[in-house]
């Protein structure tokens, strides 16, 4: 009869993921999409590359400032 070794089994505390690590993949996937679909609307829309990258670069700016709030 043939012999199986044993598999070592992790323990699920060394499974454990953050929320981040998660869900990272996903957000950096759709993020991907979602700014490639904005430049091609741009671009259909007659704007040069550059004048799109810039307002892309501008919104992002904007939505980070607006995400920390005022400064002081």
């Amino acid at each position: 009869m043939p012999t199986v070794a044993a598999t070592p089994i992790t323990p699920p505390d060394q499974h454990v993921v953050t929320a981040r690590e998660a869900i990272e993949p996903l957000y950096e996937k759709l993020e991907l999409q979602t700014e490639s679909l904005v430049l091609s609307a741009a671009l259909e829309a007659g704007w040069s590359p550059d004048e799109a990258t810039e307002a892309l670069a501008a919104l992002r700016l904007q939505d980070a400032l607006s995400i920390l709030g005022p400064t002081v």
